[in-house]
């Protein structure tokens, strides 16, 4: 329910802070005192269109608070959790107003869009008046209360998610069809090129290891002719090593006949024949290193050469190639097995179809049956409101070859105002005052169900008087026994069944002060009396008024 209305620089308000208690209140004054300023305030609070033209003159912004207690599953709650807005404690709605024409909107104190603030507020506050069709304007939102009322929630529910598989299967076949028909299209090209691809044979990281290796047997290539050489030097026929050997053992010979002339010599030439020697190993040992087989080098390259021209011919990169086949191959097998896996596509179809159709009909059944009993309900409200000739309908048309989410049924609501006149939809039939009329009379005939926690009825006791608005009283009074209900209203019977009664003033906005303000006083019982004696008499209060108003007071205490 609304427990505080904060209002803040708003056309004729300056400073207004209203505590809201539950049951039914009422909100009275002259007219043009301000009663639908604070209409448009909450409103505006609840995500409503904004207007410069609503902040109060000479000042640049103005601001609207709107504080709602309800249970922690209600839908506005799960709707904010969902957006990432925190819901702990009461719900806050703050809208500000700029004079130029910019709004910023406010959930707790958290940033939101408009469109949320507006979605959340409708889950939270319904405004009616003699004017406003939002309850009855969409049809669907005729087939919502006549679920509601029914309470048919937990159907509708099944038959959205049977209606979600139904189309979910038939997306699939569709999807399938479209991707064996495409495929039995290039069927010669894909075995082809299945056939040619399994014999490849492509592998993963199979071009970096082959260019790899290419690329070390070409290396060896450039430098095996120059170790050969080397090799050839040390030691082949021209091997400067015999001959050192030989000098070797000739100067050792002569060194005992010149003792000291050549031992270093010696010496030095053993270390290069030392030297040498090992040069020979390594030289070997090289050579074998860089031994390789042409014939490899061949086959390392033909492949890579199969490789990437397959890369061009199939338009993907080598490293894709393996996936391409796998793709390919699977490609193949739904055409292979595409009638098979068709005709079971076909058949999940066909009973996701008949799935939802069952659970449609049943459900459309239901609305039938209940669509008689809630027109009945509404024609029980309609004698009391001065509607005794008219009659309320439900008029639903069922076809099941349009099905949706929510079933197969149009609902929509029908009047006939006079007998002999022709039934029409609501909207385009009834007048002002009676479409308002009808609204409180489905909405008594719906009680809490499909409502939101706070109806706000505006002036829709206008025009009527006496017996009438007394019946309107009467039921505003029932409905908020379910729901809190806030009525503007110019009748006193209705005013008098009222929990509590405000009273809305203007004047000046302080003592010698040009500017006008409105105010809103919480009235006590003896100024209910005379309140309520004023809007019996008029500007003239008589005592005979201030009777009748005080038994209408005490006939509904």
């Amino acid at each position: 329910m609304l427990i505080q209305l904060s209002i803040r620089d708003i056309v004729l308000i300056e400073r207004l802070d209203l505590a809201f208690e539950t049951g039914l209140s009422v909100l009275t004054g002259e007219t043009g005192a301000g009663k639908s300023i604070l209409l448009d305030s909450l409103s505006l609070a609840l995500g409503g269109r904004g207007d410069g033209g609503l902040v109060r003159h000479g000042e640049d912004k103005g601001q609207v608070t709107a504080v709602f207690d309800v249970g922690m599953e209600h839908g506005a709650r799960k709707l904010l959790r969902e957006n990432g807005i925190d819901d702990e404690g009461d719900l806050i709605f703050r809208r500000q107003q700029s004079a130029d024409g910019r709004t910023k909107a406010y959930v707790n104190d958290q940033p939101v869009s408009v469109q949320l603030m507006r979605q959340a507020g409708q889950m939270l506050v319904e405004i009616h008046g003699q004017h406003d069709d939002r309850a009855l304007v969409d049809t669907n939102a005729h087939r919502t209360l006549l679920d509601a009322f029914a309470g048919l929630t937990d159907e509708v529910l099944e038959v959205s998610r049977l209606y979600r598989l139904w189309r979910d299967s038939e997306r699939a076949l569709k999807k399938h069809r479209e991707k064996v028909e495409g495929a039995a299209r290039e069927a010669d090209y894909l075995r082809s090129s299945v056939e040619e691809l399994e014999k490849l044979s492509p592998q993963d990281g199979e071009e970096d290891e082959l260019a790899d290796n290419r690329q070390k047997m070409m290396k060896a290539e450039r430098i095996a002719g120059d170790i050969a050489e080397a090799s050839e030097f040390l030691n082949g026929n021209a091997s400067p090593v015999p001959h050192i050997a030989s000098l070797v053992r000739r100067l050792e010979r002569k060194s005992h006949e010149a003792p000291g002339l050549l031992e270093d010599t010696v010496t030095l030439l053993d270390a290069a024949l030392d030297q040498l020697s090992n040069a020979q190993m390594e030289v070997e040992a090289a050579l074998r290193k860089t031994e390789y087989d042409p014939r490899e080098l061949e086959r390392v390259e033909e492949r890579l050469f199969a490789l990437r021209a397959a890369s061009r011919k199939y338009s993907v990169p080598v490293t894709e190639l393996p996936a391409l086949a796998v793709r390919m191959i699977a490609d193949l097998a739904d055409l292979d097995a595409g009638e098979e896996r068709l005709a079971r596509l076909e058949a999940e179809v066909g009973l996701a179809h008949e799935n939802y159709d069952a659970a449609a009909r049943s459900l459309s059944d239901k609305r039938h049956h209940a669509g008689t009993a809630l027109a009945a309900a509404v024609m029980t409200e309609l004698p009391a409101l001065k509607l005794e000739r008219a009659r309320f309908m439900v008029e639903i048309t069922t076809n099941a070859q349009e099905a949706l989410a929510e079933g197969i049924d149009v609902v929509e609501f029908h009047v006939q105002t006079n007998p002999g006149t022709r039934p029409g939809s609501i909207m385009k039939v009834a007048s002002g005052g009676e479409l308002s009329r009808f609204l409180l009379a489905l909405k008594v005939a719906l009680a809490d169900r499909g409502s939101a926690p706070t109806l706000v009825f505006d002036e829709i006791d206008t025009g009527v008087g006496g017996a009438v608005a007394d019946a309107i009283g009467q039921r505003l009074k029932r409905l908020s026994e379910r729901v809190q209900v806030l009525s503007v209203t110019h009748a006193p019977q209705v005013a008098a069944r009222a929990a509590t009664h405000l009273l809305i003033s203007k004047g000046p906005a302080a003592e010698g002060s040009e500017k006008i303000a409105t105010r809103v006083a919480t009235m006590a019982q003896k100024d209910r009396t005379e309140e309520i004696a004023r809007m019996l008499a008029g500007a003239s209060v008589t005592e005979e008024a201030r009777a009748a108003a005080k038994r209408l007071l005490a006939g509904n205490g």
